[in-house]
């Protein structure tokens, strides 16, 4: 018979083995009711790989390697993909450096730049239609564009690089989405925008351009942008979206036969062929190592940049009712914060880009 010390022993291993198999049933029930994590995109050759990546997978391999679940939408219309996310609908998002600072930033939302994927360099542009053949030309015109977004953004400096101002032109608001349809239309004589949009409307004929991106390099900056207290409270998410990207990266950036077909699937999802999406990449300054992008990240022009963008929207009235100044929302770079470092609501945080440029993902 066994002795009372020998039934107390089994008896705590019968108790310790259903308290185990508990744990594991609620872990696993929690594992199966965890809602994934959402991240949205819109079509522009600098984001066409997020696409990609959902289609072929590799967003799943990456997720599943740390445990989670992600889902990728396409969302048509860029500035409501931004509006989304702002509201709470996505944990990140497809975005410019200054649409997440002055949407989500000012809007209140702490932001971090997870991924610093490229700048435009050459991809936005200021198009003229007819006998218009000079940035001059564009005085007294109508300029369809996005209104207060990069668009806006990049034709205030063109008119500052041959003297005039924005009240010498009419900004008329509208969705990138109508873009190419707008510009067909006889009223219409002047466009601000980007690629793919900008390779078609080029495409018809008497249209110049005669101001793009190329010169103001830097300024316009192509992001991935994540909720930060999410990203704090999961960083599986930040090292799973940034392993798939640089694994993306590194296939896209080669020239062999694997690295065409990747770039043909995002040409056709872009409305165009290999040709029209490799002229896209190359006025577009892609990071397509992340020593590369955290260089540029840790760079000081980053916040001198910053500073041009945030005076230009407080100008515009973009950083909120009562904004004292341009500085109102804090921007933290790896080198400080511009403006209220008491407010700061955007982050570009290079941790997980370093992460993967020491092969530690």
């Amino acid at each position: 018979m066994p002795s009372y010390a020998t039934h107390c022993a089994v008896l705590a291993k019968r108790l310790l083995g259903k308290t185990l198999v508990t744990s594991v049933l609620l872990l696993s029930s929690a594992v199966a009711t965890a809602k994934p994590f959402n991240i949205c995109w819109s079509i522009y050759v600098g984001w066409m790989p997020w696409g990609y990546a959902a289609e072929q997978k590799i967003i799943d391999k990456w997720a599943k390697k740390y445990g989670i679940e992600i889902k990728v939408t396409q969302i048509n219309d860029y500035v409501e993909s931004i509006n989304q996310y702002t509201a709470g609908q996505f944990d990140a998002c497809t975005m410019t450096n200054m649409d997440a600072l002055t949407i989500p930033a000012a809007g209140g939302v702490d932001s971090t730049a997870l991924i610093v994927g490229d700048f435009s360099n050459g991809n936005d542009a200021v198009i003229l239609k007819g006998d218009s053949k000079t940035l001059k030309d564009i005085k007294g015109q109508n300029v369809n564009l996005v209104e207060l977004s990069v668009s806006h953004y990049l034709l205030a400096r063109a008119l500052e690089s041959v003297k005039l101002k924005e009240s010498d032109v009419k900004v008329v608001n509208t969705s990138d989405a109508d873009m190419v349809a707008i510009y067909g239309t006889k009223s219409v004589t002047a466009v601000t925008t980007w690629n793919p949009l900008v390779g078609e409307i080029l495409a018809q004929p008497h249209s110049t351009k005669v101001f793009d991106s190329s010169q103001i390099p830097g300024e316009i900056m192509d992001l991935l942008v994540v909720n930060t207290a999410t990203l704090k409270q999961n960083p599986a998410l930040g090292k799973a979206l940034v392993g798939a990207w640089y694994e993306i990266m590194s296939t896209i950036s080669a020239q062999d036969a694997k690295a065409i077909a990747a770039r043909t699937a995002m040409a056709k999802a872009s409305s165009t062929d290999l040709a029209g999406f490799d002229a896209q990449l190359k006025t577009t300054k892609m990071f397509y190592t992340p020593a590369a992008a955290v260089e540029f990240a840790k760079s000081d022009a980053l916040l001198a940049t910053m500073k041009k963008v945030a005076e230009f929207s407080f100008t515009h009235g973009l950083l909120g009712d009562g904004a004292p100044d341009a500085g109102r929302v804090g921007v933290e770079g790896p080198k400080g914060v511009y403006g209220d470092s008491k407010n700061v609501k955007l982050r570009f945080d290079t941790t997980y880009m370093q992460l993967a440029a020491d092969n530690k993902l």
